[in-house]
């Protein structure tokens, strides 16, 4: 392939004098012992696919029951689901592989497509809808409990032979897991269910609560070893690594290390990343992962990468990030494509663009990069893993404070250690500092992952659609089935937010009286007309944004108007971004006005009976009214205070809410147009890719 003229442009860009060498703060060394580990590290030899003992198992027991495989991070798990699929494939029959994240949904299409043929596999997310007839669906787990939602409420059976969950630990996810825990409920019984995890500790009881409630017989299969084998090692500050571990002890050296700093090095100053690399480049034992703390550290980790690389004429690195430049323009601009170019590294987190996400993720698994500094959420991500990883922190953000990691936590962030095909060992590289508790990570090395947990709770949402189809007693029977009552009577556990049966009853008719004062339920509790096109709306404010819908508090002919009134709904933080008041354009005040003045009424009445009612922020209605109106990226997010991935979850979070409008055809034909026009207002580069 000849380079094109933009390629040499975008080269010459980036490809100037190399930066002058940095003085080495660290004497790259290493402890004897280590000579024999660093002499296996290379690329296995080729050989064909010969399946595991486990992978069998798997294969014949899911092609007669349920199944849940728990088998570490690139095992080959995938290998099952695809051979299941074929099974059921080649007999005429139809499979639905759901995974909770829209990335590794897209990644999964691709690679079925290239398996099984593009036309016989399809797509459903939030996003992307494509092929939907096809026999085999790839999708989001929340479009999986929708169509049984409307599978239930026809009355039908869904038309699947086979369902395949994967990261089946979300049942445990706080947030998320009542999704899981619903599908496992509602799914007809001759349909198997395969699920698949790297990390749940407790899958004996949770497939005897699934053989309880489904009458089948649910197998599990647990395979521990990894395909590549995991050594952990210490970095002293001098830059001499060493083995963390001595059997099951740490190593003499590390003991003699604590010993003499304690835990308080560096008080607090953060390590040098760029000397790290340069250690790690000397003994092999790069790409590596650097999971941080926080964004802001991720971001300030590649200013001391700077002079690492010697910038040397590398032609796959420039096609491949010359090629994704010209699928993704936008990025051309991009503020860390300075330090991919000049010093192979990358920040990969939750405050970045999806494409340029994608983009780190593409160069990483090329074998482009040296290192990616990211943040622990990668590592229930795409997988992209890396011979090294490196860790700095024993403890881990939950979204309100710092704990202790937990063993899911950590065998989750050390799965990413080790390319299967490309490593014969993986390493897990422990660095200390003021957070860092050797002792805790020495025993998360042979810790389990921890118990899942039940998650199900009711929102509006649910309670709608479940009044769909059954009545308050089947709803009461469902909980009795949950796996939140299984665990409290069969086995006496007590999680931190699980309920049991009772209490999620109990909880179930303080949400169905409120929908019968509001007239969404009837006093036979059944759904009123207003009832049922509400339970369209799958979405984390029904009932408000149904509000607004029968009281015609939305605006009617101006699409950027609605895109910009939706936005306050689905923006669950406490960013509060100051924005003048004066310089809003007076029919967006008005319209924001008017949906908060026509909600204040039921917002009350809602808090009276015990439910939390989000605050409408009017920043998020100003943001999106500028981007829907074609604004400047740049100085949008510079005016509302937030990163580009807060953004971009915005601006999606937005367009799914007007997609659910947009499905009420029947009832709000007018609205559900504009719904459909507001959408397309806001999705375009640098938000949406192909």
């Amino acid at each position: 392939m000849q380079p094109r003229h933009d390629r040499k442009i975008i080269r010459k860009k980036f490809h100037g004098k190399p930066n002058p060498a940095t003085r080495l703060r660290m004497r790259p060394e290493a402890e004897p012992v280590l000579k024999g580990i660093f002499a296996k590290i290379g690329k296995p030899v080729s050989t064909p696919l010969t399946p595991d003992p486990f992978q069998l198992e798997a294969l014949e027991a899911i092609n007669r029951t349920d199944c849940l495989v728990t088998a570490p991070t690139g095992a080959g798990k995938t290998w099952i689901a695809e051979q299941a699929i074929l099974s059921v494939f080649e007999k005429g029959g139809r499979c639905w592989y759901a995974s909770p994240l829209k990335a590794l949904t897209n990644a999964k299409w691709v690679e079925f497509g290239v398996h099984f043929e593009t036309r016989n596999v399809g797509i459903l997310t939030g996003d992307t809808k494509e092929n939907t007839d096809a026999p085999i669906i790839v999708g989001t787990t929340e479009i999986l409990r929708n169509q049984l939602y409307d599978a239930m409420h026809r009355g039908d059976d869904l038309n699947c032979d086979l369902v395949i969950l994967d990261e089946a630990h979300f049942l445990g996810d706080t947030d998320r897991g009542v999704v899981w825990e619903e599908i496992m409920i509602y799914l007809p019984v001759r349909i198997n269910l395969l699920l698949l995890s790297a990390t749940i500790g407790n899958g004996s009881e949770i497939a005897a609560w699934l053989s309880s409630i489904r009458n089948k017989e649910c197998v599990v299969i647990e395979e521990e070893n990894r395909p590549v084998p995991l050594y952990p090692l210490f970095l002293h500050p001098s830059g001499k690594i060493m083995p963390c571990l001595e059997k099951k002890n740490l190593f003499s050296g590390v003991r003699t290390f604590l010993e003499k700093h304690g835990a308080g090095l560096r008080g607090g100053k953060p390590p040098h990343f760029g000397d790290i690399i340069k250690v790690l480049g000397r003994f092999n034992l790069l790409p590596a992962i650097f999971f941080l703390k926080s964004r802001s550290e991720c971001d300030a980790a590649l200013k001391t990468c700077r002079g690492i690389s010697d910038q040397h004429e590398d032609t796959p690195f420039y096609y491949g990030t010359e090629e994704l430049l010209e699928r993704f323009p936008y990025l051309k601009n991009h503020k860390q494509l300075h330090d991919m170019f000049t010093s192979r590294v990358a920040a990969h987190h939750g405050g970045q663009l999806p494409s340029w996400k994608f983009m780190v993720e593409t160069m990483m698994k090329k074998g482009h990069l040296h290192a990616i500094f990211a943040t622990s959420t990668v590592a229930a991500g795409v997988n992209f893993p890396a011979r090294t990883i490196v860790l700095f922190n024993s403890d881990l953000f939950n979204g309100h404070e710092f704990s202790p990691l937990k063993g899911t936590e950590f065998h989750q962030m050390t799965g990413r250690a080790g390319r299967r095909g490309q490593d014969k060992i993986g390493f897990m590289l422990v660095v200390p500092g003021r957070f860092m508790d050797l002792e805790h990570i020495r025993e998360l090395i042979s810790k389990k992952p921890e118990d899942i947990l039940s998650r199900i709770r009711n929102d509006f949402s649910m309670v709608l659609n479940l009044l769909l189809s059954q009545t308050p007693k089947d709803v009461r029977d469902i909980f009795e089935r949950s796996f939140a009552t299984y665990q409290r009577v069969r086995c006496g556990k007590k999680g931190y937010t699980q309920a049991d049966g009772l209490s999620l009853w109990e909880d179930f008719l303080r949400h169905l009286n409120l929908l019968k004062r509001e007239e969404f339920v009837d006093e036979n509790d059944r759904l009123t007309e207003n009832g049922l096109w509400a339970s369209k709306l799958r979405l984390d404010q029904p009932l408000l944004i149904a509000e607004c819908l029968r009281r015609d508090a939305f605006p009617k002919d101006d699409e950027k108007l609605l895109a910009a009134v939706i936005a306050p709904f689905v923006y669950d933080g406490d960013h509060n971004s100051r924005i003048e008041e004066r310089k809003i354009p007076k029919k967006l005040r008005r319209s924001y006005q008017n949906v908060v003045s026509v909600l204040k009424p039921l917002s009350k009445r809602m808090e009276a009976a015990g439910f939390s009612v989000t605050p409408l922020y009017l920043w998020t209605s100003s943001t999106i009214y500028d981007w829907a109106k074609g604004g400047d990226w740049d100085d949008i997010i510079q005016k509302a205070g937030i990163a580009d991935g807060d953004m971009a979850m915005l601006i999606l979070r937005t367009a799914d809410n007007l997609r659910q409008i947009a499905s009420l055809k029947e009832t709000h034909p007018e609205m559900a147009a504009l719904a459909f026009r507001a959408r397309q207002s806001i999705l375009r580069e640098p938000v949406i890719f192909e």
